[in-house]
């Protein structure tokens, strides 16, 4: 009786397991041809440099070298 509930057991915990491995559908998902291209044209450049820009004013602005206190 004993090694029937553990048998069960056993099982129940393999059919658990293997369940969403046996479950998940095998779809291949192509992505579609670009039919046009972006109308955004260098906005990416454009947005790259001014990032960059206030990246590096902002390290100036920081190491200014001032060492005064801010509050009197």
């Amino acid at each position: 009786m004993m090694k029937l509930r553990k048998f069960a057991a056993a099982a129940a915990a393999v059919s658990l397991a293997t369940a969403p491995a046996v479950a998940a559908p095998s779809v291949s998902r192509d992505s579609a041809p670009a039919e046009a291209q972006s109308e955004l044209g260098g906005t990416g450049v454009v947005l790259g440099i001014f990032a960059a820009a206030l990246i590096i004013a902002g390290i100036v602005i920081a190491a200014d070298g001032s060492d005064d206190p801010v509050s009197v």
